[in-house]
């Protein structure tokens, strides 16, 4: 069974930086495309970034491309976000996962972006 735990969230002002990371254990995590998704209050969980496997190709949604990075660690099983300009639509829970996801998820981490 795969254990995610995210870490790094917290409260940052408008135009602040942050980097979230990712810990898996118990799978190949260098196997697989992994994903950062997030989750707004009262809005469905959405993939904002992806890497494959070596890192070779990375996609962005629009809403966050040119202002997040994401990253991998193969030999740490870590996944990375570094989060720069962050408005405050960026407020959500921050989770990683593969993509597809597994049925598991780990418990994510608050990001909150207000002045």
């Amino acid at each position: 069974q795969v254990q995610l735990v995210e870490s790094g969230g917290g409260l940052v002002q408008p135009g602040g930086s942050l980097t979230l990371s990712c810990a898996a254990s118990g799978r190949s995590f260098s196997i697989y495309i992994m994903g950062w998704y997030r989750q707004a209050p009262g809005k469905q969980r959405e993939l904002v970034a992806s890497i494959t496997s070596g890192g070779g190709s990375i996609n962005y949604a629009d809403s966050v491309k040119g202002r997040f990075t994401i990253s991998r660690d193969n030999a740490k099983s870590t996944l990375y976000l570094q989060m720069n300009s962050l408005k405050p639509e960026d407020t959500a829970v921050y989770y990683c996962n593969k993509i597809p996801a597994w049925g598991s998820w780990g418990q994510g981490t608050q990001v909150t972006v207000s002045s």
